[in-house]
Parts: C-alpha cells; sequence; structure tokens
C-alpha cells in the first residue's frame, strides 16, 4: 500500500479528477441533453403527454422521475451494506471502480435509445444513476482520508469545480454536434443527443482512470479479514451505527441535510423538463440556460468556501437555503426566457456553494481517528439519495395528480423549509459546545 500524506497536492488533484470525469453524468445526462431529448421524443399534446411503458400509460416526465426514484431508492437500501464491507474487507477502491463501469457503460448503452426502444433507453438511464451514485458515495469518502478539517473546505470546492469545468468542456464538444450536425454529415436527428451519451460514457471511463491510480487502497478492518461475508458486514454497519449515534451533530445535521436536499437534487433534476413543457423555450435555450449554471457554479463553490471560514459553514447554510425557499417560489410564476436565465444564474449561485459546503461539513463532523469513512459517508450519501427518490416520487406524483408541473416545483419549498428549520439546531448546538469549551 502506497505511503501518503493529507494535504498531498498531487494527491488532492488526482482526487478532484473524479468529480471532473463523473460530473459530465450529472449535466449532459442528469440535467440537459438526456431531458431534453426524452421530453421531445415523447412529447405528445394529443395524448396529453402519455407514453406506454410496458404496457402501462404513464405521462412522460412521470415516468423518468419514476425510473430515477427507483434507481436511487435501490441504491439507498444497498449502499450502507456494500460501503460496511468495502470498509471490513478493505475494498473502498474496487466499489469505485465497480460502481464507475456500471454508471459510464450504462451511458453508452442510451446512444441506442429512440422511441421505439423506451424500455431499454429508461433502463440505461436508471443504471447509469446507480453507477453515479455509488462512485460519488465512494469518492465523498475520500475526502477526510486526504485533507485535514481545516482544509476540507477548500479540497470539496476544488472538487466540485474541477466538475464544473469538466463538464462543461464535454458538453462544448456535445454543443458542436447537436448544433453543427450539417458539419459531420448527420442527418438523423437523433444522432447528436444519443453521441452525446456516448461521449460521457467514455469520458467518464477515461478520466477516472487518474484517480484510480493515485487514490490509496483502505486497509481492512483488524480481526474482519476472516469473517464470512455477512458477518463481516453487519459487525462492520453496526460499530459504524454506534459511533454515529455518540456524535450530537452528525445527527442534528443528517436531517436538515436530507430535507434540503430533497428540494435541491429534485429541483436540478426536473429544470430542463420544466423549461421545455411550460415555457416552451426550445433545445438552444435549455442547454444554454444550463450550462449557464454549471460556469457560475463554479464560483459559487469559491465564494462559499470562503463565506464559510469567515462566519461558520452552517451560517452559510442557512442563508443559501433561505435563498433556495424563494427559488421555488418564483419557479411557480415563470413567464419567458428571461426569467428562466435569471433563475439559472441564481441556481448556479447556490448550487456549486451548497453542495461543496454541504460535503465538507458532514466530512469535518467525522472525527479525525475514524478510518472507515466510507461507511460514514455511506449515511450522507443514503441520505441525499432517499431524499431524491421521495422529492422525485411527490414531484412526479403532483404532476400525475394536478396535471400541472408548477405545482410540483412549488411543493419544493415545503422541504427547504424544514431544511432551514432544522439548521438552526446545528447552529444551536455548535453555539452551545463553544460555550462549554469555554
Amino acid at each position: 500500500m502506497k505511503i501518503f500524506q493529507k494535504n498531498d497536492k498531487r494527491l488532492i488533484r488526482s482526487w478532484s479528477m473524479y468529480d471532473w470525469a463523473n460530473s459530465a453524468y450529472n449535466l449532459v445526462i442528469n440535467s440537459t441533453v438526456f431531458p431534453v431529448y426524452y421530453t421531445a421524443i415523447t412529447k405528445n399534446p394529443d395524448t396529453n403527454h402519455t407514453v406506454s411503458f410496458f404496457g402501462f400509460e404513464i405521462i412522460n416526465t412521470a415516468l423518468s422521475n419514476f425510473a430515477l426514484s427507483i434507481a436511487y431508492l435501490l441504491m439507498a437500501i444497498g449502499l450502507p451494506f456494500i460501503s460496511a464491507y468495502s470498509d471490513a474487507a478493505g475494498k473502498r477502491k474496487f466499489f469505485m471502480k465497480f460502481f464507475t463501469y456500471v454508471g459510464a457503460i450504462a451511458c453508452m448503452g442510451m446512444f441506442f435509445f429512440k422511441i421505439n426502444t423506451l424500455e431499454w433507453g429508461i433502463f440505461c438511464y436508471a443504471l447509469a444513476a446507480m453507477g453515479y451514485i455509488g462512485g460519488v458515495a465512494f469518492n465523498n469518502s475520500y475526502l477526510p482520508v486526504i485533507a485535514t478539517p481545516d482544509q476540507q473546505d477548500r479540497v470539496s470546492a476544488q472538487g466540485f469545480a474541477y466538475g464544473y469545468i469538466g463538464c462543461v468542456t464535454l458538453q462544448l464538444i456535445c454543443f458542436v454536434f447537436i448544433f453543427k450536425p450539417e458539419w459531420f454529415g448527420i442527418t438523423d436527428a437523433s444522432l447528436p443527443a444519443r453521441l452525446s451519451f456516448l461521449f460521457v460514457g467514455l469520458w467518464w471511463l477515461l478520466f477516472a482512470q487518474i484517480p484510480f491510480r493515485f487514490l490509496p487502497r483502505n486497509r481492512p478492518t483488524v480481526g474482519a479479514e476472516k469473517l464470512p461475508f455477512f458477518i463481516k458486514v453487519k459487525q462492520e454497519f453496526k460499530t459504524v451505527l454506534a459511533q454515529i449515534n455518540k456524535i450530537e451533530a452528525i445527527k442534528r445535521f443528517l436531517p436538515a441535510y436530507f430535507f434540503y436536499s430533497m428540494g435541491i437534487q429534485t429541483l436540478l433534476i426536473v429544470a430542463a423538463a420544466f423549461g421545455e413543457k411550460e415555457l416552451n423555450l426550445g433545445t438552444n435555450i435549455l442547454i444554454s440556460s444550463i450550462l449557464l449554471i454549471q460556469i457560475v457554479a463554479i464560483g459559487g463553490a469559491f465564494i462559499m468556501s470562503f463565506a464559510a471560514k469567515k462566519f461558520g459553514s452552517i451560517k452559510v447554510l442557512i442563508v443559501v437555503v433561505f435563498f433556495w425557499i424563494l427559488i421555488c417560489c418564483a419557479s411557480y410564476f415563470m413567464e419567458n426566457k428571461y426569467h428562466f436565465y435569471g433563475m439559472a444564474f441564481m441556481v448556479g449561485l447556490l448550487m456549486g456553494g451548497i453542495q461543496s459546503l454541504s460535503r465538507s461539513t458532514y466530512s469535518k463532523l467525522i472525527p479525525e481517528n475514524i478510518e472507515d469513512t466510507t461507511s460514514f459517508f455511506s449515511f450522507y450519501d443514503v441520505s441525499e439519495k432517499i431524499a431524491i427518490v421521495i422529492g422525485l416520487f411527490s414531484f412526479g406524483l403532483i404532476e400525475q395528480m394536478t396535471q400541472n408541473i408548477r405545482y410540483s416545483a412549488l411543493f419544493l419549498a415545503v422541504y427547504f423549509i424544514i431544511g432551514f428549520l432544522l439548521l438552526f439546531r446545528v447552529l444551536k448546538f455548535n453555539k452551545l459546545q463553544i460555550i462549554q469549551s469555554n
């Protein structure tokens, strides 16, 4: 096993390259090309935008939301046990690779997605999400391993910045094929989007090799090497759960993170579909708007990192969540592309900051002497994934019931309000700790 030191610049750059590699999935598949492509090929006003999926008639956007919900639910159930095993057996990097290959290959499989292969496309879409979730979970768990607590806000921001730059770079490459297909003799209107899915998988696989080469393997838990599989998982899971139950700050932070993540992740996933369906913005405006989000988010990550150093992480998170509440309310009244551009700018500024700061805040709550960081971070990632399951399912359910996606967007404000209030519990605990320490 290679010997390494925390805060090593080369190691941190290598770790950041995983964000560079997999963020292309988040932008192209989750936020831009796939939602626009999917909505375009399944949109049918004559049938109220319903599609036939294994014989069931379902609203197009509700179907994609349900598919993601199932993918996230499966990962939320399995991830704590997979993480427990990876810590006990010393297989953190193995599972990081496994989920990366699954997600990347599924993205490449989406190249064959057309309206007549709807079931195949939805399957690959869900499988790619599962690969992305698993890869991110194991990548996040490296943060407290490679950086000391005083550097984790900065390192987390650097990772997200690499991610935003990487995904924008690939998005621009995809734009060339989407906006100028005639340069390549492309006459099939669906081919540029499907090529984008293929590029995402290849990009993800290629650049992930950098962190795979340099990131260290974790050591197996002492005494667990020779235990049977299920005993090993059960023992590790119970140990980590007992440790978390003793850390009051984590017990207060995770519920708050759970609720505001429910709003953020759902909003990011459905933004393009909302713009296409309600405002009829068209592919060019939608993709350029979400590209704007990624560019602005680079600055947002570093701005929030600086603000956290000056005012404290929890205070900054409280302010940011309050602005997310306003965004949800404003989305109900959006009427034109200028409103959408303005919203995109605000979402980008807040998205980069809250994602980076949430990850580093949780990382700093983990005791420095803890080696089983994968299991610890599995609870963080599971909180987010269950939040997405509930968020997407409720979003799709409200749209299915009301036939109006605006009500779904407005309802997300409820989740932010709950998260906003719960963050004050974390802030109160932090102040109490400071008083007691003095």
